[in-house]
């Protein structure tokens, strides 16, 4: 666990990267919520104070006054223990409180949580300072979903703006052919040890039984997923799951989100702006069930969550994270894609490990009880921030959802 004093450090940097994503937005932008899953920006920006707010000041500072009576029911995500909550899907009809308001919002929390550290550096409680990483984490998460959102909200608009116009483009390079690394069937130890930061719903460690299997060392790209479109593949039903099929023909799906035809060529809104689609780049905002039926198109599986988690136990934890502004997945290098650019879609349903136990209280609600209906993601993205990455991490969406920034990666049984 982080002392006091570096439990500070990382919370002003933590603080601060939430309002650098802010920064090259006007007004207007901070307001947009483009669809139910989406959020505005100002909203996220009160939702992660509101959580410092009411899980640490209110509880253990004495003298913290709430900053505004209203803010607990207006930027509670999903509580329920907490008390009442503003309806997701009207969160962008909030004009008020203004972006000045939510911004005066966080700096008088920030100062209330400068006092509480102070206590801290006197009388270290470790389940304090645990509850503050926790908070940290989760507002990491929030700068990640904050980088969707702004994507999704900006591509409605016809203009089809540039979040930031000095994102730098990928190389045109070229695909390299995909590697296979091969496992050997066994019991294998999976989940989080306990050493360090991770989220209740990566515990406990346990032993599991995975058959031998092969692994893609890159994700699949944008040239080879065409190639899938122009096979006729959102066509044929005998590829597609039930619901995914009647999905794709309910909403006319015919190729990932942000993807459009403009004559011959074809071209995808990025957080750069509407940018030439760049065939080696991996293809992103696909659903589940985009993935799955590539995978049965092209003679493959999607992985289960154990198989990636093995193999990537033995990489070096990097890639194209936030850190390095792209804020796009990148081409994979000769030396293979294991983390970050997109999180890849695996076969497993989001379900509790054997002995999985919440956390007390209503921190008990972040993860448990959304284990129903969605399925397990892993690796990371482009969005997501390198000291906020394990390799225990264990996203969830629901099979039908594409606006966060997901991707394919094939799996296969060894003796294929």
């Amino acid at each position: 666990m982080q002392t006091p004093q570096q439990l500070r450090q990382h919370y002003q940097y933590v603080r601060q990267v939430s309002e650098q994503i802010c920064a090259p937005l006007v007004t207007e932008d901070y307001q947009i919520q483009s669809i139910e899953e989406t959020s505005p920006p100002k909203w996220h920006l009160a939702h992660v104070t509101w959580f410092f707010e009411t899980f640490l000041l209110k509880l253990h500072s004495k003298d913290y006054q709430p900053f505004h009576p209203q803010f607990e029911i207006l930027f509670n995500s999903y509580y329920e223990t907490v008390g009442k909550l503003h309806p997701r899907p009207k969160r962008g009809l909030l004009a008020r409180p203004t972006v000045k308001e939510v911004y005066a919002y966080r700096h008088t929390v920030d100062k209330a949580m400068d006092v509480l550290f102070d206590m801290l550096e006197q009388y270290p409680d470790d389940k304090i300072q645990s509850f503050i990483e926790l908070g940290l984490n989760h507002e990491q998460q929030h700068q990640e979903l904050m980088c969707m959102d702004i994507k999704h909200n900006f591509s409605v608009n016809p203009l089809k703006p540039a979040y930031r116009s000095d994102l730098p483009t990928s190389p045109v390079g070229n695909t390299f052919a995909v590697q296979w690394h091969e496992q050997t069937a066994g019991v294998y130890e999976v989940g989080h040890d306990g050493n360090g930061f991770a989220y209740d719903n990566e515990a406990p460690r346990h032993p599991q039984y995975v058959p031998e299997f092969k692994l893609a060392n890159r994700l699949v790209t944008n040239g080879e997923y065409l190639a899938f479109i122009e096979d006729g593949g959102y066509q044929q039903v005998d590829l597609w799951l039930s619901d995914g099929w009647h999905h794709i023909n309910q909403y006319g799906w015919q190729y990932p989100l942000y993807w459009q035809r403009d004559g011959q060529f074809w071209q995808e809104m990025t957080l750069g702006g509407l940018r030439l689609l760049n065939p080696h780049e991996p293809v992103s905002h696909v659903s589940y069930y985009e993935a799955d039926a590539y995978a049965r198109w092209a003679g493959k599986r999607l992985p289960t969550e154990a198989e990636v988690e093995i193999v990537l136990a033995g990489k070096p934890l990097q890639g194209n994270f936030f850190d390095q502004e792209h804020l796009h997945p990148q081409p994979a290098t000769v030396d293979g894609q294991w983390f970050g650019d997109l999180w890849a879609w695996t076969a497993t349903d989001y379900h509790p490990y054997p002995g999985f136990k919440p956390l007390e209280g209503s921190a008990g609600e972040y993860n448990g009880k959304f284990m129903c209906n969605q399925k397990v993601l892993r690796g990371g993205c482009c969005a997501t921030s390198l000291d906020h990455m394990r390799v225990t991490y264990r996203n969830f969406f629901y099979p039908h959802e594409r606006w966060a920034f997901t991707g394919i990666r094939m799996a296969d049984n060894a003796s294929k």
